[in-house]
């Protein structure tokens, strides 16, 4: 079953009902580590949270490697691209 994110959902679908909050998740992540949950809206298979505590999420796969996105601005680029800016 295909999962999406509260910020998925209040940016892009806000009638539908979301599965998981990224930032919840975050918050119960150790600093250095990550946590895989896949987001079907966005795409991301993880949420990672750095040494200096800023959300990441991880867009790949173990066997390609993974490219860590800021969540900050990843999530401003989706609210700009949506609002048609």
């Amino acid at each position: 079953m295909a999962e999406f994110s509260k910020q998925w959902c209040e940016i892009h679908d806000p009638q539908m009902p979301w599965d998981f909050d990224i930032e919840e998740i975050a918050s119960g992540i150790p600093r250095g580590y990550f946590k895989y949950i896949i987001c079907e809206g966005f795409g991301f298979v993880a949420i990672g949270v750095g040494m200096d505590r800023e959300i990441q999420l991880l867009f790949g796969d173990e066997n390609t490697g993974f490219d860590k996105v800021n969540y900050k601005h990843f999530i401003k680029k989706q609210k700009e691209s949506s609002d048609g800016i």
